[in-house]
């Protein structure tokens, strides 16, 4: 099985990137990898999968699906969620801070080398030191990564702007009141840029709850960012981090085991697609929620590593009943975990 995660590693992963998983019926366990329109990976030889592969592609959202009576799990896959800043003011430290805690991969830009370096030591993963104009020149965008435009000026703000407008991304916020707005947009349509693609733009930045300290604000900030990135019905991701885990032999590790969400009913904390790879040791990468719920699937994950078995295990959370409430836990929902043993 790792040859598929050496393809993803090799090929990469972009928001064209299908991942199908058969986890009920005839021919469960099955696994294939579509990208860009094309089989890269199928683990049978003209296998279900390969054969369904255009009902697969028309798929659009991370989930159970029954095709051909076998129950399909389809995983929309995406990259590290990445948050762009641009500034490295008392707002922008606050944010980077925040950002870091949900998961985002930071990067700063800042042509104001104090500040620049105030942005390093908050955390943030990369900083570029440079007129806002060439800093941009070296960022990409695509459909994981946020824009959050938070400068000293208003001049600087549309210089970002214009910029980030033709950038692939999957948010873009504006700090400002709606008078700077308003005036930064119409400058905008009069440059001619589109004014259906500036109506987009999240501005005034973030969620209304009254925010008036740097913290508040990136608070706000931070809240919009969450409700944004959770609407897209993605859910899975495999980290870099994750990614590297799963293709590195390291010792007397003989076998990981990948744990993913492939379905949810009711309040249960994390959605499908969500993953957590757990090591020999017991020490993971990911979770799949934490408390009572992810300790009894750890146990499930190590029984299956010390056993003879390279097949993969479905397995019910059931998170409802007078148990919960005797582990203190709020959920009340049921997950189907699938359980992968990667050699």
């Amino acid at each position: 099985m790792k040859k598929l995660y050496e393809l993803m590693n090799e090929y990469g992963i972009n928001d064209k990137s299908v991942m199908a998983t058969v986890i009920e019926g005839e021919y469960f366990g099955e696994k294939a990898l579509f990208s860009e329109n094309k089989l890269l990976f199928d683990s049978t030889d003209s296998g279900f999968l390969g054969k369904h592969k255009e009902k697969i592609l028309e798929i659009t959202q991370t989930g159970s699906y029954w095709i051909d009576n076998n129950r399909v799990f389809v995983e929309i896959l995406g990259n590290d969620e990445k948050l762009v800043i641009c500034g490295g003011g008392h707002i922008s430290i606050q944010l980077i801070k925040i950002a870091l805690m949900i998961g985002f991969k930071v990067t700063v830009l800042e042509d104001r080398p104090k500040f620049a370096d105030d942005a390093r030591r908050a955390g943030a993963h990369h900083v570029i030191c440079k007129p806002f104009e060439l800093g941009l020149e070296e960022v990409k965008g695509d459909k994981d990564t946020f824009f959050v435009i938070v400068t000293r000026g208003h001049r600087y703000d549309q210089i970002c702007l214009e910029k980030i407008i033709y950038k692939e991304n999957a948010y873009i916020g504006m700090l400002g009141s709606k008078v700077r707005v308003r005036n930064i947009k119409e400058a905008m349509v009069a440059k001619g840029i589109d004014r259906e693609s500036i109506e987009r733009i999240y501005a005034p930045i973030g969620l209304k709850i009254g925010a008036e300290t740097p913290e508040e604000i990136a608070v706000c900030i931070a809240a919009e960012l969450i409700q944004v990135k959770n609407s897209s019905k993605r859910g899975s991701r495999y980290t870099k981090e994750m990614l590297e885990a799963i293709l590195t032999d390291n010792g007397d590790i003989t076998a990981k085991v990948l744990a993913t969400i492939v379905s949810k009913k009711g309040s249960t904390p994390r959605s499908a697609g969500t993953k957590m790879l757990v090591f020999p040791d017991g020490k993971t990468i990911g979770t799949i929620g934490g408390g009572c719920v992810e300790a009894e699937i750890i146990q499930k994950t190590l029984i299956l590593m010390d056993s003879d078995s390279t097949e993969p295990e479905l397995y019910k959370v059931d998170m409802t009943g007078q148990n919960v409430e005797d582990e203190g836990m709020i959920c009340g929902g049921i997950n189907e975990v699938l359980l992968e043993k990667i050699l």
